[in-house]
C-alpha cells in the first residue's frame, strides 16, 4: 500500500469514528476517550453507558462482497483490544472499578446508519 492510500484510510477511519461517536451519544452514551494508544493496540472509542465502561471498536468496509465490516474483528484483533483495555484500566484506576463491555460499531458499504453490536465479544 502506498502513503496516499494509508492517509485516505486513516481519514475515512477518523470520519467513521466521529459518526460512530455521534450515533452512540444520540443513544445516551457519554464519550470519555478517543484513540487511546497502548503498545499492544488502540481503542477507538471509550464511552460511558450509565456506569459501564464501553470499549468501542469502529469498523468500516466499502465493498461488502468480501463480508461485513464486523466480521473483520478476528481473535487477534480482539486480543489486542483486550490488551489495550488492560493498559487503560491500569493507567486509570477510577475506570477499573466499572464493569466493562466491548461493543462494535460497523459501517458497511455506503450505509449512513451504522450497525451497533452491543457486547460483541468478551475479554476471554
Amino acid at each position: 500500500m502506498d502513503e496516499t492510500h494509508d492517509r485516505t484510510n486513516q481519514a475515512q477511519g477518523a470520519h467513521h469514528e466521529v459518526l460512530a461517536e455521534r450515533h452512540l451519544v444520540a443513544h445516551g452514551l457519554v464519550p470519555l476517550l478517543r484513540n487511546f494508544r497502548a503498545r499492544l493496540g488502540e481503542l477507538d472509542l471509550v464511552m460511558d453507558d450509565r456506569g459501564t465502561l464501553v470499549i468501542v471498536e469502529v469498523r468500516s468496509r466499502a465493498p461488502t462482497r468480501y463480508g461485513a465490516a464486523a466480521e473483520t474483528i478476528g481473535p487477534r484483533k480482539r486480543a489486542r483490544i483486550v490488551a489495550a483495555t488492560k493498559v487503560l484500566l491500569a493507567a486509570r484506576p477510577e475506570l477499573a472499578r466499572r464493569p466493562v463491555r466491548f461493543d462494535v460499531v460497523a459501517f458497511d458499504g455506503d450505509a449512513a446508519t451504522p450497525q451497533w453490536i452491543r457486547s460483541a465479544f468478551d475479554a476471554s
